[in-house]
């Protein structure tokens, strides 16, 4: 299943590894890895960035959050190949990436000597940034004529676990998802509670929204390490927020 109908597909910025995840699944169709473990794998890609960032390796660091970013986009790919979606799969990869984003900064502002403050406040921008794209792309999936609907737009209660998985785990990592996204998604709701009611996204728009997902936000800590402006990245994330409201103003203004 794709993630959208062949009409919705747009320029995705943040999803530039996508290329070269489908070939890594396509290598581990026929093998015993699922994507729990492509999952668990792209979890240990962060923490060695996050070693090479403290041993000050910029380039190195930067290399294995790009594969980071790259192998994130395998497990879902490769589920689609095997044809076994998962809820659990799914949480799991976002707390996963929440946890590695706090991690990321964390050991930037240890490294940089930024303050605690601003990096917290650099890490909850980088959230409400992520937390917007992923609203209305799950917008766009779900209005998408054939899109995959494993993500809703509403995540009020826990879903019925999919074969291969168990209800308790499905529940345990709903819960956990529920409590570090919760925050943002009630935010953004706020933000734009009406943009569920489009009719479908345009593509130039969606890829503008791009400019914040996950991947994005990741390259560009990847170029900025090597470049010694890890002092800079704080500061950069936190001004960047400003998008947020452009964005939802289009939205308000021009797409109905």
């Amino acid at each position: 299943m794709s993630k959208l109908a062949t009409e919705d597909e747009f320029l995705d910025l943040s999803d530039y590894g996508r290329p070269i995840a489908k070939l890594f699944a396509n290598q581990l169709k026929n093998t015993p890895f699922t994507p729990i473990h492509v999952t668990l794998l792209f979890g240990i890609c962060g923490l060695i960035a996050i070693y090479c960032i403290l041993q000050n390796h910029y380039f190195l660091a930067s290399f294995f959050i790009i594969l980071k970013s790259i192998i994130d986009a395998v497990d879902g790919e490769l589920a689609r190949i095997k044809n076994t979606p998962s809820y659990v799969g799914r949480y799991l990869d976002s707390v996963f990436d929440i946890i590695l984003n706090f991690l990321f900064l964390m050991t930037i502002c240890l490294v940089s000597k930024t303050s605690f403050w601003m990096t917290l406040l650099a890490f909850f921008c980088i959230q409400l940034q992520g937390t917007l794209y992923n609203y209305y792309y799950v917008i766009l999936r779900n209005k998408s004529i054939g899109g995959d609907k494993t993500s809703k737009i509403f995540e009020d209660k826990s879903p019925q676990a999919l074969p291969g998985e168990t209800q308790k785990s499905v529940d345990i990592l709903f819960g956990i998802y529920t409590i570090v996204y919760g925050l943002f998604d009630k935010i953004i709701h706020v933000l734009d509670n009406k943009a569920h009611t489009v009719k479908s996204f345009p593509n130039w728009f969606m890829t503008f929204v791009s400019l914040y997902g996950l991947g994005f936000q990741l390259l560009i800590i990847a170029v900025m390490l090597p470049l010694g402006w890890i002092e800079m990245i704080v500061p950069f994330f936190i001004g960047y927020s400003v998008f947020i409201f452009v964005l939802i103003g289009i939205r308000k203004g021009f797409i109905k």
